[in-house]
Parts: structure tokens; C-alpha cells; sequence
């Protein structure tokens, strides 16, 4: 690596990172993710290079559909359908983020998808947990041994925003996050396995981003059970009324991308591009930078279009391929990574 028109000390941070590249400091991480000019095009290139040994050259892509939980409760009939349309499209993956509500059972939810076709469900949020196990006046590790056996494959990640107590508290009431690690690894330890996830571009501070990356790193040390990470900069209705919050530009998100991959390098090998929030350019940019992946297609079908979060956001295959970097090919995978 070409380090001569480099600042000295991100310079030396890349040699290092050359060598080991989850082996920086705290400091030399918060300094590359200020990477701007020729100092970030070394950083994305060094990313690059730790993700194809990593990860190989395809980009990888899920086929998947959203459904509201709320939608399944309510209509069951209709999201019978809709699963069973999603199966006929090639979806491997039914996803379900949302509350369940009041009155309805998070297990009879799970039964519905499984007993429609034999997707991977992908469901039940840290906070819908412990929802659920609430309900049932049960343990969360009861509750989601309960929904195992009833179907459930695997946990969103989601909801981690910035693991740290102060930030969360300014974005708005949430877990804490002494809670939000315990569900996560609670799952992990029952054999469900999850996404990690970073919200960023609010209000948290560069060495913040590289705490939370340290926290994902250290769940997975003793877990071992994230399949991916997903950087997805902050929505404007995440946003609280009266909060002013930076939204992170394309120098910030290329060098965040490229960071997590050098610091969860030999932890958590897939970075996803969060196309859905990058918008396709910066997917393809991202892509180029240390991510591997491109998510789910997020199938809308022609029964219900609106049923699921993210809808009207559908990626095509076809889509897919024209997001990967030059030279780079695309693969199907199921939701840990495996063939179809």
C-alpha cells in the first residue's frame, strides 16, 4: 500500500492494520473513521482487500419478505398468503420486525409462517422478547426456547441504535443496554442466531461508533452468534422532535463501513450494505469499501404490496448485480450464509 501522500498517523495505523486489522487501538480506529481525500481512499482500499479474504468476491443477497407481525395477528388468513406467495416468488426468508399486539401470541405468529411454507423466519426484536416472555410470564430464555420449538430461526439485531445508556436516552425511550446485550446472547445461547446492527449519524461521537463496535465484538466472542453487520444511517423519523442530529454524509458512512470491517475482522465476516437506507449508489460504494453483502430483495409480491416495512423498496436480482462493484459477481444465500 502507497502510503507516501498519507497523513503520518493514519498512515501507520494502516501499516498496522495491514498486518492485523483488528488489532488497532481505540484511538488509531476513531482517527481512521475521520478519513477524508487520499487518507480514506487507502482506508476503503485496505477494507476492501480484508473483505475479500474475508468474504470472497460475490455479493451476496437474500431472497426475503417483510410482514408486519401486526398484519398476521390481525388478518391471519392474509398472511398465510402472502407467505405463501413469497415462497412461489423463490423467497427463502419471511422477516418480522414490529410489535405483536396486544391480546395476540407471539407463538401462534411463528406457527402461521412455519405451517405455510418452510421459509426461514426471521423475527421478534430484543424488545419483542421480552414482550413476549412478559406475556407468558415467563424467562426470555423460555420464551424464545418456546418459539424455537414452534419455528423460529433466527433474531433480529436490531434496535441496538448506539450502545451507549446517553445516546440512547437522547434518541428516545429504549432498552437499556445491559438489557438489550442479555436478550441478544439469551438468544444466541438457545441457538438463535441474529444480525448486529449500528444506527448512526445522530448524535453519538466517533469514539462512541468504535465502543458499540467493541460491545458487537465482545457479544461475539462469547456468543459467536451474529451472522452479519448492518450500518444504516439514521431515518429522519428516528429522529425526536427538536433534536438537532448531524445525518452522516458519504465521507462518514464510507469510512464507518470500512472501520467495522477492519475491527470485527475474524469475528462477524459480513458487512451488509443497507441499500434500503443508502439508497443504490452508495450501496455500490459501500460495497467497494468493506461490505460484502446487499441484504435482502424485500418482495413485495401483487397481494397486499403494502404489508411489510420498507415497502415499494423492492431490489430486483437484476438490481443486485448492477450494485456490485466492477468485476465482482452476485450469489443467492440463505440467511446464514449457506446456499439455497
Amino acid at each position: 500500500m502507497a502510503t507516501h501522500a498519507l497523513s503520518p498517523a493514519l498512515a501507520s495505523a494502516l501499516r498496522r492494520a495491514e498486518v492485523n486489522p483488528a488489532g488497532l487501538t481505540d484511538a488509531e480506529y476513531v482517527a481512521l473513521l475521520g478519513a477524508d481525500g487520499p487518507d480514506l481512499a487507502a482506508l476503503t482500499a485496505l477494507a476492501d482487500a480484508v473483505r475479500e479474504a474475508a468474504a470472497g468476491s460475490a455479493v451476496t443477497y437474500v431472497v426475503n419478505r417483510n410482514l408486519d407481525p401486526a398484519l398476521a395477528a390481525r388478518d391471519p388468513e392474509l398472511a398465510r398468503d402472502l407467505v405463501a406467495e413469497a415462497w412461489k416468488l423463490g423467497a427463502t426468508e419471511i422477516c418480522m420486525q414490529g410489535p405483536v399486539p396486544e391480546g395476540a401470541d407471539h407463538l401462534d405468529v411463528v406457527r402461521l409462517v412455519k405451517q405455510q411454507a418452510p421459509v426461514h423466519l426471521h423475527a421478534f426484536r430484543p424488545a419483542e422478547v421480552a414482550d413476549g416472555a412478559a406475556r407468558l410470564g415467563v424467562s426470555p430464555r423460555e420464551f424464545l426456547l418456546a418459539a424455537k420449538e414452534a419455528g423460529l430461526d433466527s433474531v433480529p439485531g436490531t434496535a441496538a441504535k448506539i450502545l451507549d445508556d446517553e445516546v440512547r436516552a437522547r434518541l428516545g425511550p429504549d432498552l437499556p443496554v445491559a438489557r438489550w446485550v442479555e436478550l441478544i446472547e439469551t438468544a444466541h445461547a438457545v441457538g438463535l442466531r441474529s444480525t448486529a446492527t449500528m444506527v448512526y449519524g445522530h448524535v453519538e461521537t466517533p469514539a462512541q461508533q468504535v465502543a458499540h463496535l467493541r460491545t458487537l465484538a465482545a457479544i461475539q466472542d462469547r456468543t459467536g452468534g451474529f451472522t452479519e453487520f448492518i450500518p444504516m444511517p439514521v431515518q429522519p423519523a428516528q429522529v425526536p422532535p427538536g433534536l438537532a442530529v448531524r445525518h452522516a454524509d458519504r465521507r462518514e458512512t464510507l469510512a464507518l463501513h470500512a472501520v467495522a470491517r477492519l475491527l470485527l475482522h475474524g469475528r462477524i465476516d459480513h458487512v451488509q450494505a443497507a441499500w434500503p437506507k443508502l439508497g443504490r449508489d452508495l450501496s455500490r460504494a459501500v460495497l467497494a469499501a468493506g461490505a460484502d453483502d446487499a441484504g435482502g430483495l424485500l418482495l413485495d409480491g401483487t397481494l397486499d404490496p403494502s404489508a411489510g416495512a420498507e415497502a415499494g423498496l423492492q431490489l430486483t436480482v437484476a438490481e443486485v448485480a448492477a450494485i456490485a462493484p466492477p468485476g465482482r459477481g452476485i450469489r443467492q444465500r440463505t440467511t446464514s450464509y449457506g446456499t439455497p
